[in-house]
């Protein structure tokens, strides 16, 4: 059987190997603890399930739904972003309903990268940006997210040659996996350097509403002509605990919100009206259980960061996101590490290395297991920790 080339070039899964190892274990029946999903363990709201239930009783919601959404939902997104960032949307040109943000994601590189175009995509970055943009035929052009530039893309360094052959660029803040979050000031020299260079701008940003010690991430389009460049992507999997539900958005410029429409409306049939009545009131519902999810991330990120400090691992404390991110102790690759982990303790934590080459060094933590879970995973690492320190040579 003869695949595309598109999909036999498609980059090989990192963590077979590691996958590999964790079947092993659980079929020794030995139990093992993931720090490896971001993934939030905490249930749906239960007001969102109950306006899901009732949504789908109603026989108009079982037919085929719209490709650009509920007008009612596609308004009450343009609503949210008034009220949380100031930024005004016009429901019916600058607003798209997508079956999650990753979708879209993955759709867009089709809108606007021709075969032989480049993409700027960061690195470490989610995986989604660079296959996207090499299934539509271009080429990701990588820039190192640094921890002396605090995980920010140096874009003044990026050389002129490759600036000649770029559609689009892709930023993600608060930062998957880094949890490096961006100010207006950032946002605003990306603007002004696409204009300058001639490409658009993609923002993911689904973590804006996962944040601590009082902090408010910002959004994409705040900056100063922020509409004329780009788009951002935003979903409610990680506000509202609605990953299984699929369901997210893209606003902003209007000409690539019509271009995503015309390509989605030809590859699938909408979100389940359901789902989207349901996304209505997560977004116009109480809002307390955000606050209330951050408050436990918050704990549990505290936990995470004093064990991995007490191991030699330096890490920052997240101000957002749901992943700490550490780099590895001296001696280790991140693959190692990760490894080394699985083998002695039963503990799975991602290698950055899979994120992007510049990745190489760290892993991330996410905190999205429950808190049994949580604590069991600690006190292994804590074992691994006292039995590296046992056997550790005096000086």
């Amino acid at each position: 059987m003869k695949m595309s080339k598109r999909v036999e070039n498609l980059p090989p899964y990192l963590f077979v190997e590691i996958s590999k190892k964790i079947a092993e274990k659980k079929a020794r029946g030995e139990d093992v603890v993931s720090f490896a999903i971001g993934d939030p363990d905490i249930p749906t709201p239960s007001h969102i399930i109950d306006r899901l239930c009732e949504a789908a009783q109603q026989p108009e919601n079982h037919r085929y739904p719209e490709s650009d959404g509920l007008p009612e939902l596609r308004k009450t997104i343009a609503d949210w972003y008034q009220q949380r960032f100031g930024v005004s949307l016009d429901p019916e040109t600058e607003v798209l309903p997508l079956l999650g943000s990753k979708e879209g994601i993955g759709h867009m590189a089709f809108c606007f990268v021709d075969p032989g175009d480049t993409v700027l995509v960061p690195d470490p970055g989610y995986p989604v940006y660079s296959v996207g943009t090499l299934l539509a035929g271009g080429r990701p052009y990588y820039m190192p997210l640094l921890d002396r530039n605090d995980f920010l893309p140096e874009i003044d360094k990026i050389p002129t040659d490759v600036l000649r052959k770029t559609t689009l660029m892709w930023l993600n803040y608060p930062n998957n996996p880094t949890s490096t979050v961006a100010d207006i000031d950032f946002f605003d020299r990306a603007v002004n350097f696409a204009q300058k260079n001639n490409f658009l701008v993609c923002h993911d940003g689904p973590y804006s509403e996962v944040a601590y010690d009082g902090y408010r991430p910002v959004s994409f389009l705040q900056a100063k002509d922020a509409k004329e460049v780009g788009v951002e992507f935003h979903s409610l999997s990680k506000s509202y605990n609605m990953t299984g539900w699929r369901i997210g958005m893209v606003v902003g410029n209007p000409t690539m919100i019509d271009a995503l429409k015309r390509l989605k409306s030809n590859l699938d049939s909408g979100i389940p009206q359901a789902v989207q009545y349901a996304a209505i009131e997560a977004l116009t519902g109480p809002q307390d259980c955000i606050d209330e999810h951050n408050a436990l991330y918050q704990r549990r990120r505290d936990l995470v960061v004093e064990v991995l400090n007490s191991m030699g691992l330096e890490v920052r404390p997240p101000q957002a996101s749901l992943y700490v991110w550490a780099k590895v102790p001296n001696g280790y690759t991140s693959v190692e590490f990760a490894n080394d982990l699985l083998e002695k303790v039963s503990v799975v934590v991602t290698p950055g290395v899979g994120y992007g080459k510049h990745g190489e060094g760290y892993v991330r933590l996410s905190l999205t297991l429950n808190d049994a879970s949580l604590v069991k995973g600690l006190s292994r690492l804590a074992e691994w920790r006292d039995s590296k320190n046992r056997f550790k040579p005096k000086v």
